[in-house]
């Protein structure tokens, strides 16, 4: 009995154990990284960056709320939110609550494919045959049909009232300090709802320091920032792979990056250029599949200080 029973037993048990916790515990085990970044000008006073990303909110994520709001103590030089704010079409009074703290401070904001439709239960098998066949959202996939579509002129009104620059397929420009900060966005590439063309060129030379934002960091992106001589491209979307294999990684990162880059800061070169790239994985889960394991949900503090 013992011997035909108790292995497939133990890893039964062992398999429970690890949905308990993923769902559990570290889906909401909110974490802060602290990331620095030689990219400013030589000599330039450092600059603290915020990013907060895929916050997925759910009516009733109250130990999420706190956390979110508890972050204003940071006391950044500006906020980047790098979109996916909702899983929910109730939650953008959640989400305006619990960011109410931080749109204090100077920001700017793009939007992800979550925060303009609602989300659907998805096999997560399907995202390793996307990958298989490299289709990811709609770049390959049939368009949706009988999508939910999320109240998100709402959550866009909330963060503009708040003063906070809306960066969809857009140049804006902030002031931190005395010093000038040019961002340059673009809408979600997840759902093709990227156009460069709308702001190619690179930096303007006006600003003190340029940068790129952007949801989903696809390559067609991150090439035409970094062959802009952009130094520095914050993302989001991947939730660091969401369900992870202790001491291998990833498995998938939802678009075309590939899992070396699935989070954090890495480098990205393209036509004789290299920029930094900061993908946050975001702290937050679709409302259908609210588990992660070895990927801790996560806001990031990033420190920009001057290039050697």
């Amino acid at each position: 009995m013992r011997a035909r029973y108790g292995v497939p037993l133990g890893i039964a048990a062992a398999g429970a154990a690890g949905v308990v916790y993923a769902a559990g515990f570290e889906v909401r085990s909110f974490r802060l990284r602290r990331v620095t970044v030689p990219v400013l000008p030589p000599g330039m006073h450092p600059l603290r960056i915020l990013q907060v990303s895929d916050i997925h909110m759910v009516g009733g994520q109250r130990k999420k709320q706190r956390w979110l709001r508890s972050l204003a103590g940071l006391r950044p030089d500006f906020v980047i939110n790098t979109g996916d704010n909702l899983s929910d079409p109730e939650g953008v009074p959640e989400v305006l609550d619990a960011l109410g703290p931080l749109m204090e401070f100077p920001g700017a904001y793009v939007f992800g494919s979550n925060d303009y439709y609602g989300p659907r239960f998805r096999n997560p098998a399907r995202y390793l045959l996307e990958k298989a066949q490299r289709r990811h959202g709609l770049n390959g996939n049939a368009p949706v049909v009988g999508a939910i579509h999320n109240p998100w002129e709402d959550l866009r009104d909330g963060f503009d009232a708040a003063g906070w620059l809306n960066l969809t397929n857009t140049r804006g420009t902030l002031k931190v300090e005395g010093v000038s900060v040019e961002l340059t966005g673009l809408d979600d590439p997840h759902i093709k709802r990227d156009r460069y063309a709308q702001v190619a060129g690179g930096p303007s030379g006006a600003a003190d320091f340029s940068m790129g934002v952007v949801h989903a960091p696809y390559l067609r992106v991150l090439d035409a920032f970094t062959a802009d001589a952009y130094p520095l491209v914050l993302a989001g979307h991947t939730h660091g792979g969401q369900l992870c294999i202790p001491f291998y990684g990833a498995l998938v990162t939802n678009c075309d990056l590939d899992t070396d880059r699935v989070k954090g800061l890495s480098t990205h070169t393209a036509e004789g250029h290299t920029s930094y790239l900061h993908v946050s994985a975001g702290c937050g889960t679709n409302r259908y599949t609210p588990v992660r394991f070895a990927c801790p949900p996560e806001a990031t503090l990033l420190t920009l200080v001057g290039r050697e």
